[in-house]
């Protein structure tokens, strides 16, 4: 008996040393599989997160330098919180009669030096009684390109009754309407109107926002004295603190001073495209 207890000994503990050997094993394989999905995890993660990006810039085919670092623009209502949005192409009531390609959220960016001397317009209108209404500011690249392929679609013309009455499509390109590119993607550029806060309308600028024709520039004779008046209380506003005017089109005005006068951003319009 005791000789067949002495057998079983070494028996048993060869047994137990195998068990213990074969649950560190599966310990090992399941904390090496958790690692494998963590980390897959993470990479997806940062795959779906435009933060995890890397800034980056690039030369087009036609020698525009595009970038996606947004890391110098700021929301503008965190600047100036007094202003007040409708941005126009994240609606349908557009030109193009869709929401426009990379208007994601309805806010607007800009360059942050863009901001702050929006900031001291809009301190400058309040103290006349009104605030200032944004229809477009910072314009993705791939906007513009939304409508330069609408451009070349002659079939579409469902807002013409709205934005351009009198003239036809296939003038947009040589008459300058549509372009290419756009000085909104370089971020220092805002399409913009004046809020009158005791009538709490806009102010009668004699002209639509986006409207195709001569009664949009600003100096058109065409309209009262009242309309061409509130034209210029905008337009000295803005110059006043460093924003230059577009012949074409009372509400279009691009900081003097703008930091990237030769480069054309891509990252959209939505509230992560900031997150640094």
């Amino acid at each position: 008996m005791k000789s067949y207890m002495r057998k079983l000994i070494p028996l048993g503990i060869l047994l137990l040393l195998s068990f213990g050997l074969l649950c560190a094993c599966g310990a090992n394989n399941a904390d090496s599989e958790d690692a494998a999905g963590s980390t897959e995890a993470a990479q997806t993660a940062e795959a779906a997160d435009p933060a995890a990006e890397e800034p980056t810039t690039a030369v087009a085919e036609d020698g525009v330098t595009l970038s996606n670092d947004s890391s110098d623009f700021v929301e503008i209502t965190d600047v100036v919180p007094d202003a007040i949005l409708e941005i126009r192409y994240f609606s349908t009531y557009n030109f193009v009669g869709d929401r426009i390609d990379g208007y994601e959220e309805p806010i607007a960016f800009m360059t942050k030096e863009g901001a702050e001397a929006l900031k001291e317009v809009s301190d400058d209108v309040k103290e006349q009684g009104y605030r200032l209404k944004i229809y477009d500011a910072y314009r993705p690249q791939e906007a513009v390109t939304n409508f330069v392929d609408w451009a070349k679609d002659a079939d579409d013309t469902r807002m013409k009754e709205y934005f351009y009455p009198e003239l036809e499509k296939d003038v947009l390109f040589p008459q300058g309407y549509i372009a290419e590119h756009s000085g909104h993607s370089r971020g220092s550029t805002v399409d913009l109107t004046l809020f009158d806060m005791e009538t709490e309308k806009e102010l009668d600028m004699g002209g639509t926002f986006d409207y195709f024709g001569e009664e949009s520039h600003p100096d058109y004779k065409g309209i009262t004295d009242e309309q061409y008046n509130n034209r210029m209380i905008l337009r000295k506003a803005m110059t006043d603190h460093g924003f230059k005017p577009l012949p074409e089109e009372w509400w279009h005005f691009t900081l003097k001073d703008e930091p990237y006068p030769d480069t054309y951003f891509t990252f959209p319009v939505n509230s992560e495209a900031l997150a640094q």
